[in-house]
């Protein structure tokens, strides 16, 4: 019998194997400073669970470069950046 897929992944977790930034601590500190909304909602855990189709608002410190994505899958790993960018897609700003 096989395991069920895992239906969450850790916030921290999930950035660090999406390759948006270099260390999972780097991430859970991002968290930490409330840099990360999901769906819509603040939340400065790192251990908060992320899901397929969640929409994370992504802000670094400074404010510059605010990405918004939705999750496409739950990584097993973190790959290469190739199979990273498999994990989301981009939601571009709205034009205005």
């Amino acid at each position: 019998m096989t395991a069920p897929a895992q239906e969450w992944l850790r916030l921290d977790t999930w950035l660090w194997q999406a390759r948006f930034l270099r260390s999972r601590a780097d991430c859970a500190r991002l968290a930490e400073a409330g840099g990360v909304r999901i769906n819509r909602q603040p939340t400065e855990k790192p251990h908060a669970r992320v899901r397929v189709g969640d929409v994370l608002t992504i802000a670094p410190p400074g404010g510059h470069d605010v990405r918004v994505i939705t999750i496409r899958a739950l990584g097993s790993r973190r790959g290469p950046a190739s199979e990273a960018r498999t994990l989301y897609e981009d939601i571009p700003a709205a034009p205005g």
